[in-house]
């Protein structure tokens, strides 16, 4: 394919992720061991050290090689109740749709990880999450540091990568795993739009890729 083709693919790209109001992270121009431009580490009930997200080399990533990953979780008092945090205030959400590739690596109190979005800080914030260990996809709400159950599904996925994502259309939302409609239902404890990310509870690494948001207008 030459050079000129190529740059009228990307063009067409570029303009059909604007109109969409679109932001796609694939960690691939991120340097190893850095975070992408804009993100931020935090926790919910936060320790004295923070855990190490970081871009990562992963040649079984669903796209390229590099994925956002909680690649170390450090020695904590509060251990079993800590939310971990990577997420970015660039992106203003309030509807529209979330979608990101996780894969759960290791964890003995918890695993897996997912979704969190309309983030006002680390203390308020919707999450959705796959639990391995208890075979469980969950949406909740994290207001003031206190976490509510909103819905839940249980479903037993195999090991390695599976997609998950998020519909929000006011209060109304929706979760998939794989395609697959699992969650659905309505709530109204955060009505104003805000960061979106990634998060994983207590000692629970994971890896994740092609994050996608795509806003409503």
């Amino acid at each position: 394919m030459g050079i000129k083709k190529l740059i009228i693919i990307a063009t067409i790209i570029t303009f059909v992720m604007t109109a969409l109001d679109a932001k796609v992270w694939n960690f691939e121009d991120v340097q190893i061991g850095k975070l992408p431009k804009g993100w931020t580490v935090d926790e919910t009930h936060r320790s004295k050290k923070l855990p190490t997200w970081e871009v990562l080399e992963d040649k079984t990533a669903p796209s390229k090689n590099h994925t956002l990953t909680l690649s170390h979780i450090n020695s904590r008092t509060f251990f079993g109740g800590n939310f971990n945090l990577c997420f970015t205030k660039d992106v203003d959400f309030l509807d529209g749709e979330i979608s990101v590739m996780f894969r759960a690596n290791s964890g003995k109190t918890d695993q897996g990880g997912g979704i969190m979005w309309r983030v006002k800080d680390r203390d308020n914030y919707y999450v959705a999450r796959f639990n391995p260990l208890e075979d469980n996809f969950r949406f909740y709400s994290v207001k003031k540091g206190v976490r509510s159950e909103l819905k839940s599904a249980n479903i037993k996925l195999s090991q390695g990568w599976h997609k998950m994502t998020i519909v929000q259309k006011e209060k109304h939302f929706e979760g998939y795993l794989d395609g697959e409609k699992l969650l659905e239902s309505d709530d109204d404890t955060f009505t104003k739009s805000g960061g979106v990310g990634l998060w994983t509870k207590a000692d629970a690494a994971t890896s994740f890729d092609d994050f996608n948001v795509t806003k409503s207008k």
